[in-house]
């Protein structure tokens, strides 16, 4: 199953993303089989991320929701929250990554 998930940073945490951000492209690196797409979000180019956003494939949202708390982004306090959402492709027999 195809899933999208959306997170939020605390705000002013961005030392934390700083400092946990090579350990948490690693963990990406790792996981890429899930988690093919992932990347921080931004309001403009050049400010702190506000969050991110994952594109996985997954038996279930247990899995993705089991798995995320082993990031390290997670599992330093960065995360203010997450929500896991079923994502239909609209070109299902298209497969790219980007």
């Amino acid at each position: 199953m195809l899933f999208v998930v959306l997170f939020t940073d605390k705000q002013d945490y961005g030392h934390i993303r700083a400092q946990h951000l090579q350990k948490h492209i690693e963990w990406l690196e790792t996981n890429k089989e899930v988690i093919p797409v992932g990347g921080s979000l931004r309001v403009e180019l050049g400010q702190v991320p506000k969050g991110g956003l994952w594109i996985a494939e997954a038996d279930s949202k247990q899995q993705l929701d089991d798995l995320l708390k082993t990031d390290p982004f997670y599992t330093s306090g960065l995360r203010q929250s997450y929500e896991i959402l079923h994502w239909s492709k609209a070109n299902d027999d298209r497969k790219v990554l980007i």
